[in-house]
């Protein structure tokens, strides 16, 4: 009876011993969780329309602080994390019109190579100067995320939140690649900083090797970036020419202002006239040329007399060549075309566009996705297609390069232009159907980035705003409102140059890719060696 007693009393006395422990252990591994994701918050909230672009280095000392020392499945969990605390609110005007369901697929799926990244960083933390290694897996992360699934989605680069950053002169270096890389670099270089400083203080032990990789981990990038500012000019080197962008606004945003086209047409036409006007009472200078925003005639001005009227009207009050976006049906094939019209000649040139959006211009797996659900294929109803060849428009003696829209996201569709001969670029835009969101200042940045990327003006002609025009240094010298009709004229700097990143392409991209396949591949063997070692 009393040995049955004492055992008795003894096992009801273990649950109350074991759970505070087991609550705590169980708070231990949600604090790196919960870690990870504040830490893709903070990454979000260095982005566009904020100029917190410095918050980009905290929100990767974090993360590499939750990765450092833990194993793949770890870091794969905590890297999606990560990834769902960026993307997620980064790209809620996805869902601004079609509803939270493919905002939500689009973050869920994104989040994966985030993850993937999470992964190959805690892989190669352990390994000497592990930032260098983990910056270069984290744009390895990018390159393939920009290329699959559906030709890729490059939003969310992070050299895109960095128009206003010091680092910014990194991309007549190398391009995106190479500065967000540098960014990256920098953000886990400078928890390794404090990391080793803390350690160093506790065991009093200077490890100087370390200490000196950590150092250069966060110095190389600030210096580079300094070294580079001389690339960095909006000198003309071909003269100048004074460019019209045109914002006409729409009717009414979201995906029903499609079904007002003739409205569209006739406020872009109308700003242009009314831009005229002004001209002639001499209160603004005559431009050379006029842009027009993607979609300002979504009617077919090849087969529609009455849209082609309108824009012959507007050409011929202005007196200048004016690049139309136009929606164009040619041999049973859609086009989002960009068409130089001449005011005495008519449509004389065009570019089809030919990074076109998955879902909103082409409906991938369409017999899936109509069975799944009915009312893509319905706002989807006809595919474009895809165009083939550069466009570089001859304006008025300037050679002008269209990068339509979501092409802007695209490093290879902004650079063909300008190797193709383009002195400057214009993105022409419709950001109608994502309303008053942060989707226009995204974009706008990464227009910024390019500028630079390949020292040239850049021109944002948007239906609705926010539409503007940047120096070759990424400075936006005039800009709109959004929802109102405007324009903007200013001469522009014509430059012919290439920078290093407009030469490279996409070789140091490449570079990155195999720095961080070597780290991996070490990694992986260490961890191999290890297992052995511990066998024998």
């Amino acid at each position: 009876m009393t040995v049955t007693a004492t055992s008795v009393d003894e096992s009801d006395q273990l649950p109350p011993q074991n759970a505070p422990v087991s609550r705590r252990a169980r708070l231990a591994r949600l604090v790196p969780a919960a870690v990870a994701a504040l830490s893709g918050v903070l990454l979000y909230v260095s982005f566009p329309p904020r100029t917190l672009w410095w918050l980009a280095l905290p929100a990767f000392a974090v993360f590499g602080w939750v990765l450092r020392g833990r194993s793949w499945k770890a870091g794969l969990g905590l890297g999606y994390l990560f990834g769902l605390g960026f993307l997620l609110p980064l790209l809620v005007w996805t869902g601004v019109e079609v509803g939270s369901g493919p905002w939500l697929a689009l973050a869920a799926i994104e989040a994966i190579f985030v993850a993937l990244a999470g992964a190959g960083i805690a892989a190669v933390s352990r390994l000497p100067g592990w930032p260098v290694w983990a910056a270069a897996v984290w744009v390895a992360s990018e390159a393939a995320r920009a290329r699959v699934p559906f030709e890729g989605f490059p939003w969310g680069k992070i050299a895109f939140g960095q128009a206003d950053g010091i680092f910014l002169p990194l991309a007549a270096v190398g391009g995106t690649p190479v500065l967000g890389f540098a960014v990256v670099l920098c953000g886990f270089g400078l928890y390794e900083v404090v990391r080793l400083a803390v350690e160093g203080r506790r065991t009093r032990v200077v490890r100087r090797g370390a200490a000196a990789a950590a150092l250069l981990s966060v110095a190389v990038p600030v210096i580079g970036a300094v070294a580079a500012r001389p690339l960095v000019s909006d000198k003309a080197e071909d003269g100048t020419a004074t460019v019209a962008v045109i914002q006409g606004n729409v009717p009414q945003a979201g995906l029903e202002f499609n079904a007002q086209r003739r409205a569209v047409l006739d406020y872009h036409a109308k700003e242009t006239e009314r831009l005229a006007a002004e001209v002639k009472a001499g209160k603004v200078a005559q431009p050379d040329f006029v842009l027009w925003p993607e979609n300002s005639s979504d009617i077919d001005p090849f087969a529609n007399a009455d849209a082609r009227a309108v824009i012959d009207r507007a050409a011929n009050a202005i007196g200048v060549p004016i690049s139309v976006g136009g929606v164009v049906e040619r041999d049973g094939k859609l086009f989002n075309e960009q068409i130089l019209w001449d005011p005495a000649k008519g449509p004389i040139d065009t570019y089809d566009k030919r990074q076109i959006q998955p879902f909103g211009e082409y409906l991938p797996l369409r017999s899936l996705i109509g069975a799944i659900n009915s009312d893509w294929t319905s706002m989807v109803r006809q595919d474009f297609s895809r165009g083939s060849k550069p466009g570089v428009f001859t304006m008025d003696g300037a050679k002008v390069g269209l990068v339509t829209c979501y092409e802007a996201a695209f490093d290879w569709a902004v650079r063909s232009e300008v190797t193709d001969g383009a002195q400057m670029i214009s993105v022409p835009s419709n950001n109608a159907t994502f309303d008053r969101s942060e989707m226009t200042y995204q974009q706008l940045a990464m227009s910024r980035v390019r500028a630079v990327e390949h020292s040239r003006t850049v021109t944002v002609p948007v239906t609705s705003g926010v539409s503007a025009i940047i120096m070759p240094d990424g400075r936006i010298t005039q800009k709109t409102g959004m929802f109102v009709a405007d324009s903007l004229v200013q001469k522009v700097p014509l430059r012919s140059s290439e920078t290093p990143a407009t030469r490279l392409g996409i070789l140091p991209e490449i570079a990155l890719v195999l720095v961080a396949a070597g780290g991996l591949g070490w990694a992986i063997g260490a961890g191999v060696r290890g297992r052995r070692a511990r066998d024998m």
